[in-house]
């Protein structure tokens, strides 16, 4: 595939985080593997953030890791495996940030079942973090902050810290002066797949 660049310059320390650890409980089969736009879900999210990133991408496999290995295993990607995925997303995150390069700077962190976002709104976050002094950049779509939050790599023993019963959202409040939020006109953003209702409502929007 070809890749999309960005219009102004940036190295390539920054990194993406793609969470695809998750049993899937409610949809009672793997969702991650389930058919999105001509590909697997996940397959989708993976070619969207490459988009932006190129090979910088760490996946965070964990429940049916094997099939989605199969899945994604010819794509230039890294991967990382999350044993104590039941504990959370929170197991997740932490697990994908120790798997980053120590060259890293930031790294953008997406979850599996967003196969909606658009590689324009990560070029949006990564761009304003490069114009603002900020550590923390998180979309928002009417009020309300969605994905792919940016986190610079000072954060990482800070995550680790952090109660898995609150999950990163705490580190913006903790930190809330190190944050910038940027409009974004995507309702993506908010928009993950848990449910055959929801799966069914996010082909519909393909149509």
């Amino acid at each position: 595939m070809e890749y999309n660049t960005l219009n102004i310059s940036y190295t390539n320390e920054i990194w993406a985080i793609v969470l695809a650890a998750g049993a899937s409980a409610r949809m009672k089969t793997q969702k991650l593997l389930l058919p999105f736009n001509g590909k697997s879900m996940i397959e989708t999210v993976i070619d969207q953030v490459a988009l932006s990133v190129k090979k910088n991408i760490v996946v965070v496999l964990g429940s049916h890791r094997d099939e989605i290995l199969r899945q994604i295993g010819n794509k230039p990607v890294h991967f990382c495996v999350n044993e104590n995925y039941m504990d959370g997303t929170l197991s997740s995150v932490i697990c994908g940030f120790k798997a980053l390069p120590k060259s890293a700077s930031a790294a953008l962190l997406f979850l599996g079942d967003q196969p909606g976002i658009p590689y324009t709104v990560t070029n949006k976050v990564i761009e304003t973090w490069l114009r603002n002094n900020k550590g923390i950049v998180i979309p928002v779509f009417d009020g309300r902050r969605g994905h792919p939050g940016l986190f610079e790599t000072k954060y990482i023993s800070e995550i680790e810290k952090l109660d898995p019963t609150k999950g990163l959202r705490i580190l913006s409040e903790i930190y809330k002066n190190d944050v910038f939020e940027v409009e974004c006109n995507d309702s993506a953003i908010l928009r993950d797949i848990d449910t055959p209702e929801e799966y069914q409502m996010e082909i519909n929007k393909k149509l």
